[in-house]
């Protein structure tokens, strides 16, 4: 099984950046894992949020495989624990074939069409950070996952 966490613009902020870089180098060692980056639409000033959603919409499914397990963070999916999280993708390792896909949205969410393309919504927290933190976020707590189900000292009761 290959792991993508699909995100809708580059990453800008260098703190944010190294951090990213860091744990993707560190998730490497459990699991095959890349990031993949659809470019952020330009020119939106005369879109409207709707069309914004529609058009990175398309871009996300293109970016898609057939045999794909489509997960979405989104604030309205499924809060877990970080042990619950490493069980999550335990089962996950055991279950998925080909690709299991993240997806971060853009600044709007998603469209319609990618929530019905999609299996599952997890949400990292009830609280909204900015798309650039939540890949961090991801990230880490990836990695946090795999540590876990691996026995490392990263995780503390």
């Amino acid at each position: 099984m290959k792991t993508i966490l699909l995100v809708v613009g580059k990453t800008v902020e260098p703190h944010f950046t190294a951090g990213i870089s860091d744990y993707v180098k560190r998730i490497g060692r459990y699991l095959t894992f890349d990031m993949e980056v659809i470019p952020e639409l330009k020119n939106t000033r005369n879109l409207t949020e709707e069309v914004q959603r529609e058009k990175e919409g398309e871009l996300i499914l293109k970016a898609l495989q057939p045999g794909d397990t489509v997960v979405l963070l989104d604030e309205g999916g499924k809060e877990m624990r970080s042990i619950e999280f490493a069980d999550y993708m335990k089962h996950k390792m055991n279950t998925v074939n080909k690709r299991l896909v993240f997806i971060i949205g853009g600044p709007y969410g998603f469209a319609p069409k990618v929530y019905a393309t999609a299996q599952e919504k997890l949400s990292l927290s009830r609280m909204t950070f900015s798309h650039q933190m939540v890949r961090l976020i991801f990230v880490e707590q990836l990695y946090r996952a795999m540590t876990i189900l691996n026995g490392g000292p990263y995780h503390h009761e």
